[in-house]
This record gives C-alpha cells, sequence and structure tokens, in this order.
C-alpha cells in the first residue's frame, strides 16, 4: 500500500518524539468516515474519538499536502469539526509536502490563521519538506525523509518539543 509523503513526514517527526520520551498517537483523517466529515456528524463515534484524542493531548502536529496553495480540504474539514478553542493550551506544529519553494507561504498564509483562530498556546514555525526529499514511500518505510531536509526539520523539531516542556511545566 502506498503511503502520502504527508504521513511518512508525520511518522519520521513521530518516530523523532518517541525517541524524546514522548507517547505519539497518529490520527489518520483520510481513515475517518468521509459521510460523518462532510455531513458534520458531531455525534458519530469516531469523530468524538477524534475529538477526545485531540483534548488529550499536549501537542498537535498536522502534516498536510499543499493544495492550490492551501492545506488540504480533508484537513480544513475536519478542523470545522473541532470547538472553537479546541487547541486551547496546545502546541502546535504545522508540516507541509509540496513540489515548489512557493507552497510553504500556504503554512503562514492558509494553516496557521486557522490554527491560532482555534486558540493554540503556541504555533511553532512550520516546515515544508519537499515532494523530492521525500523517498516513495510504503507502508513499511514510514522515515524516508532525505539528509538534505534533515537540518531545517530538525531545529524545528526542536522549537516545538521546547513548547512541549513549557505546557507540561505549566500543567504541572
Amino acid at each position: 500500500m502506498k503511503v502520502s509523503r504527508s504521513a511518512a513526514l508525520l511518522g519520521h517527526v513521530a518516530g523523532i518524539l518517541e525517541e524524546h520520551g514522548h507517547t505519539v498517537d497518529t490520527l489518520t483523517l483520510r481513515d475517518l468516515p468521509a459521510e460523518a466529515l462532510m455531513h458534520a456528524d458531531f455525534e458519530h463515534p469516531a469523530i468524538i474519538d477524534a475529538a477526545a484524542r485531540l483534548e488529550k493531548a499536549d501537542g498537535l502536529i498536522v502534516a498536510t499536502p499543499v493544495y492550490k496553495a492551501a492545506f488540504s480540504g480533508l484537513l480544513k474539514t475536519w478542523l470545522d469539526l473541532q470547538p472553537q478553542f479546541g487547541l486551547a493550551g496546545k502546541v502546535v506544529l504545522p508540516l507541509a509536502t509540496g513540489g515548489s519553494v512557493a507552497h510553504a507561504l500556504a503554512l503562514d498564509y492558509a494553516l496557521r490563521p486557522v490554527l491560532t483562530s482555534m486558540e493554540a498556546r503556541h504555533v511553532v514555525n512550520g516546515f515544508l519538506v519537499l515532494d523530492r526529499f521525500i523517498e516513495s514511500p510504503t507502508s513499511g518505510d514510514l522515515s524516508a525523509i532525505h539528509e538534505d531536509a534533515e537540518p531545517g526539520l530538525g531545529r524545528i523539531i526542536e522549537g516545538f518539543l521546547e513548547g512541549l516542556k513549557v505546557v507540561g511545566a505549566v500543567a504541572a
């Protein structure tokens, strides 16, 4: 089974977070029932479960492909189903995959305003990994990020980890 580049990126970052002792709960939006998403069925068990998982989290990593200068419609649909202040107190790391460096603008001009409007405690700098820096991922290989993308991605992950420490200190 082919895995999306965004899923490969998310898997790579999740592995790094787990190496730092964090528990990672990955929610794959395309596995949620399309009808429940499209009809905004807030009572559907899968939608309730996804919202509960988000509520328990200290942080959120959003990995999306860039389509038509914005993040995916599937992600927007899911975010629309979350409470208005559903990211309150959370640190958020926006990640994207795309074919051109121009796609990086989608992180700041399309995704960041939505995440900020949901009251995220801190939205760290986002990061775009170009499609050419992600190996053709398969279900058994979720860590196919080219070494040229690692330095920038590493700095962004460090910022996210620092944010999680602050949230943990506030919660304690």
